[in-house]
């Protein structure tokens, strides 16, 4: 057998002791791989996100609750002014269809309120052109007796115009204000005009007239005249104060224009009845972390006398209620939702400013109202902290789906949960709904069911729904700044 020479064996070390040194490229693939791994796992949850609001939306479309519950008030209640009976049995009904959806910690928080109720009105021009005039009453007027008052009319094709009339000019005779409001999407018209309503009477008094007629502060051209309410100074005594059909208010300028002097006969007969009992009806969706300051979602109860209420307000319940009880079908919410149905809201905000002075200490985070009717929303705002942006971002994206587009104007919040916000400092998102037929229906006699369109309605139900679910399932911190 011949000698074979054997290299000798070359031990490797220990796994444990082994280096390598890893190369910047080697790093740079590392990193990117990470990168991928998480922005897949980020789009894989943004994904489930969207599918699960996806879905949100498309039950909301289909829903049936928010017009059960303004048929069923504007059915089994009908007109519900502030402090009366009426009032009374639309709290009782609503605590019971609350408690009946499973809403928790359902109660009546009551208070007391100055009282106005309507009596007789009637108006009739004596001369040049005898014939009647549809009138209607506003909130606080006063009254011309049983027998009437008859006057010289005088004038007033603006606000502005009877703001410059000298004081004492106007001594025993009726004012007359005018306007030419027009329909808007966003309401505006009505800030622009509602004045005549809301101090022309008082500007009036103070100037000496015994009573004042002012064109309804509507869109419409029906024979129906727009009450609302309006407020006298302390000290000024309340003169009898009525809202023309706008038909009306346009057939007097034009007998005003024909040169001969105008003579008119009132008689508006309201009364002050006291104090009455009123209240806000509260309902909740606990969350899950009490921790998380709360989301109050606001709505009136309360109605004007004349029609049933069904744009102003009963729809904003409706809306705000099915979608809350949508996000509590989908599972419990991080934050807890709380439903503020307020009362006596038309007559002074009486509601809204008890829940803010009742509920100043509780721990909110957000507010939102529903009461601009029952048309589609097509503009979502905000003002929330700048931390909170990807908040808005994702609700403004969510909403696009719907038709709903972002606006650039903060948001403010509705009239009942203005006490709230002030008091807090809370975040506001408003989800604006389309106010274009809004102010034809206003406060008169047509806002009844027929007027309510379900679809639109639906879509309001599931534009509130994806911001309820959206904001009530994060733990963004909505702390406003402190105000300068």
């Amino acid at each position: 057998m011949a000698h074979v020479a054997i290299p000798p064996v070359r031990r490797k070390r220990p796994l444990a002791k082994r280096k390598r040194r890893v190369s910047q490229q080697d790093m740079r693939k590392i990193t990117k791989l990470l990168a991928g791994a998480t922005a897949l796992f980020l789009s894989t949850s943004a994904l489930a996100d969207n599918h699960d609001i996806a879905a949100l939306q498309t039950k909301a479309l289909q829903d049936d609750i928010a017009y059960d519950i303004v048929e069923g008030l504007t059915t089994e209640i009908g007109p519900r002014q502030a402090g009366t009976e009426a009032e009374a049995r639309a709290r009782n009904w609503a605590v019971a269809k609350l408690k009946a959806l499973g809403f928790s910690n359902v109660r009546n928080e009551a208070y007391l309120m100055p009282t106005w109720v309507r009596g007789a009105e009637t108006a009739s021009v004596i001369s040049p052109y005898p014939q009647k005039l549809a009138i209607t009453a506003l909130g606080n007027s006063g009254s011309t007796g049983a027998q009437g008052l008859t006057a010289e009319l005088v004038y007033f094709p603006t606000l502005a115009d009877l703001m410059a009339a000298p004081d004492g000019s106007l001594d025993g005779k009726i004012a007359f204000v005018s306007h030419e409001m027009k329909a808007t999407q966003d309401g505006s018209s009505y800030g622009a005009f509602g004045p005549a309503r809301f101090v022309g009477p008082n500007i009036a008094a103070k100037k000496g007239a015994a009573a004042i007629v002012i064109r309804s502060a509507g869109t419409d051209h029906h024979r129906n005249p727009h009450t609302g309410n309006t407020n006298f100074e302390e000290g000024v005594t309340p003169i009898p104060a009525g809202a023309l059909s706008i038909p009306d208010a346009e057939n007097l300028v034009r007998m005003i224009e024909r040169g001969k002097p105008v003579e008119l006969k009132l008689v508006l007969t309201p009364q002050n009845i006291g104090e009455q009992e009123s209240g806000n009806v509260i309902a909740e969706l606990p969350g899950s972390d009490p921790s998380l300051g709360m989301i109050v979602i606001a709505c009136h109860l309360d109605s004007w006398d004349l029609g049933t209420g069904a744009i102003d307000d009963a729809s904003g319940c409706g809306i705000i209620t099915a979608a809350a009880k949508h996000v509590m079908a989908a599972g419990q919410p991080k934050r807890t939702i709380r439903l503020l149905w307020a009362g006596a809201e038309e007559v002074g905000l009486w509601g809204g400013n008890a829940y803010g002075e009742a509920r100043k200490g509780d721990n909110h985070a957000l507010a939102m109202e529903s009461d601009f009717g029952a048309d589609r929303v097509w503009r979502v705002e905000f003002n929330l902290p700048e931390s909170a942006k990807p908040l808005a971002d994702r609700i403004a994206n969510a909403l696009q789906p719907l038709g709903i587009g972002r606006g650039q104007q903060p948001a403010t919040g509705g009239a009942d949960v203005q006490a709230i916000i002030r008091n807090n400092n809370l975040a506001v998102i408003d989800l604006q709904q389309d106010g274009t037929r809004y102010f034809d229906l206003h406060h008169t006699p047509d806002d009844t069911l027929d007027k309510i369109d379900p679809e639109q309605l639906r879509q309001n139900v599931a534009a509130w729904t994806t911001v309820l679910s959206i904001v009530g399932n994060s733990d963004a911190d909505l702390t406003m700044p402190p105000k300068e």
